[in-house]
């Protein structure tokens, strides 16, 4: 108890703290829609595209998060209409814009000041990187995407789960789908601070299928993803400060466990229900 008092009393502590359950909370939500819809990499190409921006607001100086936020929706426009009215498809899509952006992100370091200590945090999270400024931010913001989830629930679980048959019913399918691109690039800007682009997916896709090893209906998975991703985050946030081990990685670790228990705990249940 003497050690969390201690820790929770440093500054940098209680941002990382207030910002990661929110990023955190945030992910684990729209995480389980993405999985479902097989849009769960969608995270992982949108923090490359995170990656290139951090770079070029690197090199020229300016806010990294006011510069990363615009272009990383873009990108998710982008993406979205790539998936559903391209010939290119899904995975693939992904594929082209993840490598085509990190590509561009180290061409743009390489070409300025190479690769800079800021520029490493943004790639594998740094608990360090939150300021003032950034922590406002991202609280607004976090906030915005968990309002604008709970207030659309019903319509993204309808597209969700079938989308023909929410267009059936009178449902803006392709409006709801990006909304929900638009709050997951929200998330991953915002959740590059701490995890790095590299780990960001990890946020996002873990806890749901953590979640869905156990229970069955959307609600329930909803809302264990919630509370093990705050919890994971919590215990890596600790541990990555007692240990001094990268933030992202320790938090990824945590909910690799955490999928690892209720792997098992699954497993366990469902020979008793035989």
């Amino acid at each position: 108890m003497e050690t969390i008092k201690q820790l929770l009393s440093l500054t940098f502590m209680q941002r990382a703290l207030i910002v990661g359950i929110l990023v955190s909370l945030s992910a684990s939500l729209l995480g389980v829609s993405l999985v479902l819809k097989r849009y769960s990499m969608i995270g992982d190409g949108l923090s490359h595209v995170g990656f290139f921006a951090l770079s070029v607001a690197a090199v020229m100086n300016w806010a990294p998060l006011y510069f990363s936020i615009p272009v990383v929706v873009a990108a998710a426009f982008l993406l979205l209409r790539l998936s559903e009215k391209g010939k290119i498809k899904g995975d693939a899509a992904t594929a082209v814009i993840t490598s085509g952006a990190l590509a561009i992100g180290v061409i743009v370091t390489s070409l300025g000041n190479g690769l800079t200590t800021d520029v490493n945090n943004y790639m594998f999270g740094s608990i360090l990187v939150m300021s003032s400024s950034d922590v406002r931010l991202s609280v607004i913001l976090s906030v915005a995407v968990l309002i604008l989830f709970a207030v659309f629930y019903n319509k993204l679980f309808a597209v969700t789960f079938d989308e023909s048959f929410a267009k059936a019913t009178g449902i803006r399918s392709e409006l709801y789908n990006t909304l929900l691109a638009v709050l997951t690039a929200l998330t991953v800007v915002l959740g590059m601070r701490m995890m790095g682009t590299l780990l960001i997916s990890g946020l996002i896709v873990f806890p749901a299928l953590t979640s869905m090893r156990v229970f069955k209906s959307f609600r329930s998975v909803i809302i264990c993803s919630a509370a093990v991703s705050v919890i994971c985050f919590v215990i890596g946030i600790f541990s990555s400060y007692e240990m001094s081990t990268p933030a992202g990685a320790s938090v990824v670790v945590a909910n690799l466990a955490a999928f690892a228990l209720f792997s098992v705990i699954g497993c366990v249940s469902a020979r008793i229900k035989k």
